[in-house]
């Protein structure tokens, strides 16, 4: 597995958060923010090592995903621009088929970190978020760092963008679902129903 591999399936944490502009003043400690990446790497690895199948698996990691991740902000700000004109229930709806669509287009490949492991380091205030350091072990990788970002802007700790090794992942899903939707000439619906069965 290269380490794009990785970062593509990382983004189902989801992975792969983008930069979200002014995050809210960071009321959480580092301990906090280091915490809560703790206890979704050991989340992601129960799941993966619970011998469970494909769907069940899938099925939780939307759940962690629900759980650890600031899906609202993260799907608004994936759908960009678009997201001002869009109304309340295609937001709603949006959020939860993209959450459904990152669970199950990455979560189907992390079967592949079995034997592997990701260690939490370190974390540190950076202007109005946190900064999680991780190192990540995979069978036939060098170690390369993990960073997750993560503030408290949804009221409680959850991250909003991860980077690996310095790239940002879901700039890339930001650019796929801007192209989905010029596809659709600018439909949210279309786009909606497409998310739904993807992955």
């Amino acid at each position: 597995m290269t380490r794009r591999d990785f970062a593509a399936m990382a983004a189902s944490s989801l992975l792969a958060m983008t930069m979200l502009g002014r995050p809210a003043a960071a009321a959480i400690s580092p301990s906090d923010a280091q915490g809560l990446v703790q206890a979704l790497v050991d989340d992601i690895f129960r799941v993966i090592e619970s011998g469970r199948s494909e769907s069940a698996i899938l099925k939780d990691f939307d759940g962690l995903f629900a759980k650890y991740a600031d899906v609202e902000i993260i799907a608004r700000q994936v759908l960009g621009a678009d997201s001002r004109r869009a109304t309340p229930a295609q937001m709603r709806a949006f959020t939860d088929a993209f959450r459904g669509y990152i669970a199950r287009k990455y979560g189907k490949r992390f079967r592949e970190f079995i034997g592997g492991r990701i260690d939490v380091q370190s974390a540190a205030k950076v202007k109005s978020f946190h900064e999680v350091r991780t190192m990540a072990h995979l069978k036939g990788e060098a170690p390369f760092e993990v960073k997750f970002l993560v503030s408290d802007k949804s009221g409680r700790p959850r991250f909003f963008n991860m980077l690996i090794e310095g790239v940002n992942l879901m700039l890339t899903e930001t650019a796929e679902i801007g192209a989905r939707l010029d596809q659709r000439r600018g439909d949210i619906d279309a786009l909606i129903r497409d998310l739904r069965t993807m992955g």
